[in-house]
């Protein structure tokens, strides 16, 4: 069953396996930990632009891939770094969403699903239990143009929420990927062009600040309060060329985790996707 109590996510169980790695400790004893997030827009492409290369040069202790389009069977012949376990969490519908996470410390259980039967068959989050938190890897719905799926990704959000807090009950949660909102005007370079579209409707930002309400933390925001950060960009009109983006790439965390952030940054320059990679470094 899934450590929330009740929530109906699926478990696997994860054996043992040390694989040698002993996770740094810090002055008070928590593991550091160095989470990483990107949208990778379909994993075998990613693959064909150097993602081994970049996990390489990382060296994270958790990934967390978005729009992984593809199942276990499809990446089959891709030799992942050593030391990582994979866990997948593939959309029903062939090609279409998909999450995965690569874990260096071997996490204690692994969930797929945020207990939501509706939205869980599109493949859109993974969540891995460590020993003093949660990490959970999420690709949010788009609200699709004219907000044609704007009900569906409402109750999205209030899903997503629920099972966190119920988490966050047993231990501090920290929730990554693809939110597909920009919070605040800063968060993109064209927000009066872009009000009420996609991405930043009022109905999809309030979604968001439910998630600060509730005691979540913009861990980017606590480092760098400035515009011009950008996640996602078009690939229309040199828009990365030229900075015009979007910061719809997160990692939240729980508040009381605070006290453990070293960094928390954006890697606009690493290619191979429309989004870039997003981290949170806890010590």
């Amino acid at each position: 069953r899934c450590p929330c109590d009740g929530c109906g996510a699926t478990e696997r169980s994860v054996d043992e396996r040390r694989n040698g790695l002993h996770p740094v400790r810090g002055p008070r004893g928590f593991a550091a930990m160095k989470i990483v997030s990107w949208n990778v827009n379909g994993v075998r492409a990613a693959y064909g632009k150097g993602l081994l290369d970049w996990m390489a040069a990382t060296k994270a202790d958790v990934y967390c891939l978005q729009e992984v389009k593809a199942t276990v069977g499809d990446v089959q012949h891709i030799a992942w770094p050593q030391g990582y376990e994979v866990f997948w969490n593939s959309a029903q519908k062939k090609g279409y969403s998909g999450t995965a996470l690569l874990c260096r410390r071997p996490p204690l259980a692994v969930v797929n699903g945020i207990g939501s039967p509706e939205h869980d068959a599109e493949g859109r989050a993974v969540t891995a239990e460590f020993d003093d938190c949660y990490v959970i890897g999420v690709y949010v719905p788009n609200a699709q143009p004219e907000l044609a799926r704007i009900t569906f990704r409402q109750a999205w959000d209030r899903a997503l929420l629920a099972y966190a807090k119920k988490l966050e009950k047993k231990k501090p949660v920290v929730f990554c990927g693809d939110l597909n909102v920009a919070h605040e005007e800063i968060d993109l370079a064209r927000p009066k062009e872009n009000v009420g579209n996609p991405g930043f409707s009022d109905e999809e930002r309030a979604g968001f600040r439910d998630f600060i309400g509730a005691g979540f933390v913009d861990t980017f925001r606590e480092f760098e309060q400035g515009p011009g950060h950008y996640s996602w960009w078009t690939y229309r009109a040199g828009a990365r060329a030229n900075n015009v983006g979007w910061r719809i790439d997160y990692v939240m965390a729980s508040a009381v985790l605070k006290p453990r952030f070293k960094r928390a940054w954006i890697e606009p320059t690493v290619m191979g996707s429309d989004h870039c990679p997003v981290g949170l470094e806890l010590k």
